[in-house]
Formats: C-alpha cells, structure tokens, sequence
C-alpha cells in the first residue's frame, strides 16, 4: 500500500499530517507487509522537504508545478516503489499535506477494496478552528455527519492501481485533477465507494494554494449554499 501526498510549503503542517499517517499506518500493519509515504514537493521554498525527510517517508519532486503535476509524480514514485507488486494487488491512497487522517483510514480503504472498490471517495471536514461563526455554522447547515456526499476530494481518496492507471493518472492542472481523475475512472467503469466513516480533516484557510479548491468553496460558496438552502426550506 501506498500514500501520496503532495505539499506545497506546508511547514507549519506537514508535521501533524505526518504524525497522523504513522498512526495509520500502525493500525493498518496487520493487513499489510510493505507501506510507503510518498511527499511530492511542488516547488518548495520553505522547510517541508526536510520535515519530511525527518519523518523518514519518501520524497520526491515534481517536474511541474501546481497540484496535479505534484500527485502525479508522486503516483510514478510510489509506482516505482513498488514495481515488484501487481499493479491489481496495489493500493494508492491520497491526501494533503495540509491534512490530518483518522487512524482508520487506511483500514477502511483497505477493506472496501478487499470487497471489490476500484476507487473509494471519502468525506473531509475543515478545521472548525479556521472558520468563522458564520462559516461554522453554515458547514453543519449543509453536512450531515455519517453520510458520504460523493464530492472528491484529493485529501481523502483511494484508487487501485491499476484504475489510476488506466485512468491516465492525474493531469497536470493547477486544481480539480482529484476531479478529472475520478470522472475518468468512472468512466471506464471503476467501482466507486462513496463513505464517511474515515473522514479526513483539511485546513479551513480561507486563502490556498490556488484561486478555487476547498478554500475557495469555503470563502466564496459555503455560506450563500447554506443561505439558499435555508430559503428552500418548509415552513411550519
């Protein structure tokens, strides 16, 4: 089983994210003999490389810049990594650097794809600690805890690698390549899991690492969806 993760200077991060990866992991060790962590660097001028490097995971730098091209090269890493095991029998899991998994998560992508998910699609949830009142309360307004609403995102996804592969990989585009991939992968046919039962939780910055992505949709839409959602509501 493998673990990519790209990152693009999040030094003051990376560390928790890491941490809650080795607890994964550990929890995961029964049901597997080979993991790796696989860092991808998307051009960074801080000190994620070597927090990383200090975390003994994988890192590795990406030709390109912005997201995509990040994943990318740390799919053809992870891939390399384990060239001796048939790309049926492996699993590629994905996150952010920005990002905190719950000690379940490799468990349970691992027990979905034992039952037959070619690629599983988790929740996430912001770090409530970013948001505002508003925002807060407009996230419970419009998320209901235990049920997967089948939005991708990149900080909680699992593909076999065979799928990822045969999906074309991610495109090098500066966001929504969690997206395009999985639109892809459905396409050809891949059995997909939606599930919240490992949800991850993400930055709740307002600004990110592009002009849309989770930021985005937490400054710009989060708040007028819950306000349009209030407005359809019945009345008593």
């Amino acid at each position: 089983m493998a673990v990519v993760i790209p990152a693009h200077n999040e030094e003051g991060l990376i560390g928790a994210c890491l941490d809650a990866m080795r607890h994964a992991i550990a929890a995961a060790a029964p049901l597997a003999t080979r993991f790796s962590v696989h860092v991808s660097l998307d051009h960074c001028s801080d000190r994620t490389r070597s927090l990383a490097l200090a975390a003994g995971v994988q890192v590795t730098a990406a030709a390109g810049r912005g997201v995509g091209a990040a994943r990318a090269a740390g799919v053809e890493a992870a891939l390399a990594h384990h060239a001796a095991v048939p790309l049926r029998r492996l699993w590629v899991a994905h996150t952010d650097a920005d990002s905190v998994v719950p000690e379940n998560w490799l468990t349970h992508q691992w027990h979905l794809a034992a039952a037959g998910a070619d690629v599983v699609v988790g929740t996430v949830r912001p770090d409530f600690r970013d948001l505002s009142p508003e925002q807060n309360d407009a996230w419970w307004q419009t998320h209901v805890p235990g049920t997967a609403n089948g939005h991708v995102h990149g900080a909680n996804l699992g593909t076999r690698a065979t799928t990822l592969v045969g999906a074309g990989g991610f495109e090098p585009v500066t966001e929504h390549e969690d997206v395009l991939l999985v639109a892809e992968a459905r396409s050809r046919g891949a059995n997909l899991v939606a599930s919240d039962e490992a949800w991850v939780q993400t930055s709740g910055r307002s600004v990110g690492r592009t002009a849309g992505g989770y930021a985005g949709y937490l400054r710009e839409q989060l708040i007028p969806l819950a306000r349009a959602r209030a407005a359809l509501a019945p009345t008593a």
